[in-house]
Order: C-alpha cells, then sequence, then structure tokens
C-alpha cells in the first residue's frame, strides 16, 4: 500500500494525489523570486522550489545566496502561502534550512553523502532524495534506507534524470524508474523534467508523461527572466508555458483518476498571508478538454 507524506499545513503527497512543485533553480533576488513565486501559485503549484544553496559543477558558477536566499524563501512562502522545498548541502546547515522549509531536498551529488543523509533523518521535516546521475535504483534505495533508520520515514523519491552518451539531453530522463520503484517501494515519487532535459521545450511532453507512468508529482523550474537566470535558464518554463501545461496536466490527471491537488486561492488583492499555510485542496472536477 503506498504511502503518503504530510508536510506541516496537512497537504499529503502520494497515494492517490498528484501534486505539482515549481519555481526557480536558484533564488538569485526578491524581485525575481517573489515573481516567480505568485506565478506558481496563480496556476496551481501547492509546493514552491528554490534554492539558496547550489551545487555547481564548476566553483566560478553562481553557488547561491546562502542564508539571504532562506530569508527570501521565507518572505515567497508567506506571501503566497506555499510551502517550500529547498536543497541543503551540509549536514552543518541541516537545522538552518530547515528553518525555512518545508521539505529538506537532498540532491543528486548527495545522494550518497551518507553523513548528510543521516542528519536530515534526525529532522522531522520531509526529505526530497534525488536519485544521482549515475546511481542505481537500488542505490537510491539504500539511500532513502539510512534516512529511515534515523527515524525519518517521510522521504520522497526523485528521478531527475541519469547520464548517457546522447547529448541530445542534458540526462535521459528514466520514467521506467516510476514503475519499478513502485513494484519495489511504498514512498512517494516524484519527477523532475527540468533536469531530466535541460531544455524548456521538453519539459511539457515530460512532465505529462510522468504523470501517465504514475508518478505522485513533479518538480518543475519557472523563471519569470530565463535569459536573465543565473543558474539552468535554458530548461525553466516561463510563467505563461507553465500555466499551459498545468491546465493539461489537471485534464490528464482527471482522465488517469488522479486527484489534482491545488493551492487553496487567496483573495483578489488579499494581503500576504502570515502565520500557518493553509492546506491543499483536492479538486475532483473533470475539465472538459
Amino acid at each position: 500500500m503506498p504511502t503518503t507524506v504530510t508536510l506541516g499545513n496537512g497537504l499529503q503527497i502520494g497515494g492517490d494525489a498528484f501534486v505539482v512543485m515549481a519555481g526557480p533553480c536558484a533564488v538569485e533576488s526578491r524581485e525575481l523570486l517573489l515573481a516567480a513565486a505568485e506565478a506558481v501559485a496563480a496556476s496551481g503549484a501547492v509546493v514552491l522550489r528554490g534554492g539558496a544553496f547550489k551545487p555547481r559543477t564548476s566553483p566560478d558558477s553562481f553557488q547561491g545566496l546562502g542564508p539571504a536566499g532562506l530569508d527570501l524563501l521565507r518572505e515567497a512562502s508567506r506571501a503566497t502561502g506555499l510551502p517550500v522545498v529547498t536543497e541543503v548541502m551540509d549536514p552543518r546547515d541541516v537545522e538552518l534550512v530547515a528553518s525555512s522549509a518545508a521539505i529538506l531536498q537532498v540532491g543528486s551529488r548527495n545522494m550518497q553523502n551518507f553523513p548528510l543523509l543521516r542528519e536530515v533523518g534526525r529532522q522531522r521535516l520531509p526529505v526530497l532524495l534525488k536519485r544521482g546521475a549515475a546511481a542505481t535504483l537500488e542505490e537510491l534505495l539504500l539511500a532513502a534506507e539510512y534516512i529511515r533508520r534515523e527515524g525519518n520515514s517521510d522521504v520522497l523519491l526523485c528521478e531527475r534524470g541519469v547520464r548517457a552518451f546522447d547529448p541530445s539531453t542534458r540526462y535521459l530522463l528514466d520514467l521506467g524508474a516510476v514503475p519499478a520503484l513502485r513494484q519495489r517501494t511504498d514512498l512517494p515519487i516524484v519527477v523532475d523534467p527540468s533536469h531530466g532535459t535541460g531544455d524548456a521545450s521538453l519539459v511539457p511532453a515530460m512532465a505529462k508523461a510522468a504523470l501517465a507512468a504514475g508518478a505522485d508529482g513533479l518538480l518543475i523550474e519557472v523563471h519569470v527572466a530565463p535569459e536573465r537566470a543565473l543558474c539552468d535558464g535554458r530548461q525553466a518554463l516561463r510563467p505563461a508555458a507553465f500555466a499551459a501545461l498545468m491546465a493539461d496536466l489537471r485534464r490528464l490527471a482527471a482522465a488517469l483518476g488522479r486527484q489534482w491537488v491545488r493551492a487553496e486561492p487567496r483573495p483578489a488583492g488579499a494581503a500576504p498571508r502570515s502565520g500557518a499555510i493553509p492546506q491543499g485542496c483536492l479538486d475532483d472536477e473533470v475539465i472538459a478538454p
């Protein structure tokens, strides 16, 4: 029986429900983050993604804003009502990141960082564990077990593509991993088509394919000005493209008998939310093609 992971606001991931988490790859500025956060909330995403700490291949690349980025994520969360998923890279930073996040992300490069896995396992926040770029499914599941052995059973597995020989896409997005994992674990499964393809034009097709394959959710990059992005702009959807994709996903979810989870809308002109973040809502409405 599939398990569900429940966030602090009551939002459940897993089971029959389908959720979308979206936002920029990296927190770059207050202006860009708030604009992206409002856009993804308006289109129905239920979790805001954004990296304050960014592991980059080159030490000369943008590494994120660090603690200042966490402050901006908290502000965006209050403004939109969306809980935050953000990456933690260092065991020493886990408590700091946990103070701003609803979900702790362990990135691909850290899938086998065992001290980090143990430390996030000691937290009482859900963990989004990304598959390593050269990791087998068995290795991914064993990495998840490191977290669970520390007492934290709220783990989301994330397929984000593996290295392959063909440079046509950034990675090979292994959608076969979704049903294969379903046979081996009860943990919810999330797919990241943005990193998996590295090309915004390919993201909608692979996002819909992930839903059809049985994923419990998506992690999608959205940026209001991809040409200005300091990190992975090529794979980020603009807000209009994201809104169109969300409409397609909603129709597809209805056709597949999945429950579409949407954020509780704020009244027009309402002040930014403060305090507890409201629970997401199940939407059983069937949208006509």
